[in-house]
């Protein structure tokens, strides 16, 4: 993993997830659960930093393309002091065509391999038509997906890193009837630069992560977009047997 790229393997994303509701959710920190659930919440509520609540307020309030469903998950526990986390879906009818998962980190005194306070991590992944697996140049493009989503946006951001991998699946025996599948994955993280209070613009990065999931889903770009991203043909969902 590169540096200052998180692992998400705590919390791993499940191959098909369920259908969802608007986000909501809880923040995270590291109270140790001694007291009564309404006194630990209190507590939570009590010390979570005015920057990382206007930050979590703005990923509740974004507003997403209608293919996707999203909705909040338990976020990793030791990342980062405080952390919120999002798990969503591009859905096709009854047909998830990608998932992905992406969690906001921040730590107050700040953290070196971050160059600031906040930290964007995420885990992308759908599996692909077999024309498109079979392109080269694959993984630039989906990275290019990731920069261009946040650069058309004009959003500020620093040290980005990540993976992507392509996966391959062939099936014997009694699953011989099964057609080779190939799956994405790109794990990534990244800054998002500090505005006015010390707040990043927290919805504009989620929105910018929803294009890159929709992308990967086989989905063409909306709104803004980045003449120099390349966009893959509309493919099948996943195919489940």
């Amino acid at each position: 993993m590169p540096p200052g790229c998180p692992s998400l393997r705590e919390a791993p994303v499940p191959p098909t997830l369920p259908r969802m509701a608007p986000a909501q959710g809880q923040y995270s920190d590291h109270s140790d659960g001694a007291d009564s659930k309404d006194s630990k919440d209190s507590r939570e509520e009590a010390s979570v930093p005015p920057a990382f609540r206007s930050a979590v307020d703005a990923l509740r309030s974004a507003r997403l393309r209608p293919e996707l469903e999203v909705e909040p998950t338990r976020p990793p526990q030791r990342l980062a002091p405080h952390a919120y986390a999002l798990e969503a879906a591009v859905v096709d009818g009854e047909d998830d065509l990608a998932d992905g998962r992406l969690v906001l980190l921040h730590d107050p005194s700040g953290h070196d391999a971050w160059q600031g306070t906040f930290r964007l991590v995420t885990l992308v992944r759908a599996e692909l038509e077999p024309e498109m697996a079979a392109d080269p140049l694959l993984p630039e493009v989906c990275w290019s997906w990731l920069t261009g989503a946040l650069d058309a946006r004009g959003l500020s951001y620093g040290e980005a890193g990540g993976t992507v991998t392509r996966a391959g699946s062939h099936y014997f025996g009694a699953l011989s009837s099964r057609r080779p599948a190939t799956q994405i994955e790109i794990r990534a993280s990244w800054t998002p630069r500090e505005g006015r209070g010390g707040v990043p613009d927290a919805a504009g990065h989620l929105v910018a992560w929803s294009e890159l999931l929709c992308q990967v889903a086989g989905l063409p770009p909306s709104g803004i977009s980045d003449a120099t991203v390349v966009t893959l043909p509309q493919r099948r969902g996943p195919q489940v047997s």
